[in-house]
């Protein structure tokens, strides 16, 4: 009983470390853009937001239609696009904050 204790206490703790961003940076692809270039969703244009691989006329403006976004992952969490096109276009947007 007690082994099965420690055994399960070990894989709990493991589990958790390996979750873990230690260096405080968000997890990018390696052909992900610097921030700098990334194409940001609350302002850029359809043409713009052509330039992002995946991403076809439809979804940019479908994006473009429910502006603004708090983050880049209201994509996904409001249901603007799906999660399989936003895990293909994630490392390439940002949303920057308007100012009101």
């Amino acid at each position: 009983m007690v082994l099965a204790l420690v055994a399960l206490a070990i894989c709990v703790a493991t589990s958790a470390q390996q979750d873990r961003d230690t260096s405080g940076v968000p997890k990018t692809s390696v052909n992900a853009p610097p921030p700098e270039a990334r194409v940001d969703i609350n302002r850029a244009t359809v043409d713009e937001m052509m330039k992002v691989p995946g991403l076809t006329r439809v979804w940019a403006q479908r994006i473009i239609r429910f502006r603004p976004y708090r983050t880049k992952a209201d994509l996904e969490e409001q249901g603007i696009i799906p999660a399989e096109l936003y895990g293909r276009i994630e490392d390439y947007i940002i949303a920057h904050h308007l100012k009101q």
